[in-house]
């Protein structure tokens, strides 16, 4: 067996161990508090739940097992979750819920923070027990889990709500969760070395990021929020780090002025992502068409990027990137993007400070 080194501090250092998720068994969960304020009023999704269909799930692992594929080529060590039958209720002391989610998005619940990978205590009921999936690869159970109670939620929150509403309270940070117990999924924390920028939103509350900070002390937390999105779950089709310096930021979802201050004191450059090639994304997808920036980074100068988003990869080849395109839709589906289906394992390098300058108040 190859001995496995765990270390990670950003997602632009070479690569050379990751975990790439399986949509076998994936479940359209059924409604729950937390879910509901992710399906637009306008999706096919709405009110519907039960497994995907067979043919479906194909199409998603014949893509997936292509981007291990282009991982493997490159020198590139992967391992799989195993997929358990999703199709079963997920049931605690607290709640129960009719069934559970699937293991093609490893990003959303494995945090690589240096020489550690945490499983987030993620919101949704649905994925209660998605860690187990990992376990064989983690060889570890994770001590401190939330409860997922009703306090846990506003009750109504979404009743009747209109997307200018949703843009209000997400802009007052006015969000379905509640403080009573620490929530994050990992995909809402960006890692820039000694500094975790996480986005305040729908799956990730206050409380969620000050327990990180306790449990980093060496590292400085940072909460960001982009009022420009009215369902913000994960950070990585909005705002993508692509090389030290350089951002690539949603524009219809903009970091605010006075968090910006800490990259412009630092000389990192903000740019627009280019506008998505697609003009709407696969059906009975959760997310938006920005999967076009959920890119992975295989080191300073290799991108891979979904195939039919042109645009996109125009923008990053005259970034000086090696583009590699690999068709993704068909696993969009399942749980996200190419940066969604992966988790990181060993990245070349170490801590660095990107951010000597401290400025601006988005420090917890």
């Amino acid at each position: 067996m190859q001995a496995t080194v765990v270390s990670s501090w950003n997602d632009f250092d070479p690569l050379k161990h990751a975990i790439v998720g399986r949509a076998d068994f994936t479940c359209i969960p059924p409604s729950e508090l937390a879910t509901e304020a992710k399906i637009p009023d306008d999706s096919d999704m709405r009110g519907m739940w039960g497994p995907r269909p067979l043919r479906t799930i194909e199409q998603a692992n014949q893509q997936l097992d292509q981007l291990v594929g282009i991982l493997e080529e490159r020198g590139i060590r992967v391992d799989r979750p195993e997929p358990i039958q999703w199709n079963q209720a997920a049931i605690t002391p607290d709640f129960t819920t009719g069934s559970m989610f699937g293991c093609m998005p490893p990003r959303d619940v494995l945090l690589t923070v240096g020489k550690e990978i945490l499983s987030a205590p993620m919101s949704f009921r649905c994925r209660y027990w998605e860690y187990l999936a990992y376990h064989s690869l983690m060889q570890r159970y994770f001590d401190d889990r939330p409860r997922l109670t009703d306090d846990a939620y506003q009750a109504g929150y979404f009743d009747e709500i209109t997307i200018e509403e949703r843009l209000k309270r997400t802009a007052a940070l006015d969000f379905v969760t509640t403080e009573h117990e620490p929530l994050f999924d990992a995909a809402d924390v960006l890692r820039i070395g000694k500094d975790l920028f996480c986005q305040h939103g729908l799956t990730t509350n206050r409380r969620g990021m000050q327990w990180l900070q306790r449990h980093y002390p060496d590292h400085r937390v940072h909460a960001v929020n982009f009022p420009g999105d009215p369902y913000p779950i994960h950070i990585d089709a909005t705002f993508v780090p692509l090389r030290p310096g350089l951002i690539m930021n949603n524009p219809n979802r903009k970091l605010p002025k006075d968090q910006r201050k800490i990259f412009e004191a630092n000389d990192w450059q903000i740019i627009d992502a280019a506008q998505p090639s697609n003009d709407s994304p696969p059906p009975l997808c959760y997310s938006s068409v920005w999967l076009s920036m959920n890119v992975l980074i295989l080191d300073h100068k290799t991108v891979i990027v979904e195939a039919s988003e042109v645009k996109q990869i125009e923008q990053l080849d005259k970034l000086g990137f090696e583009v590699l395109p690999l068709a993704f839709r068909d696993a969009y589906p399942f749980g996200g993007g190419l940066h969604c289906a992966t988790a990181d394992v060993l990245r070349e390098g170490s801590c660095e400070d990107y951010f000597s300058k401290q400025v601006g108040g988005t420090q917890i």
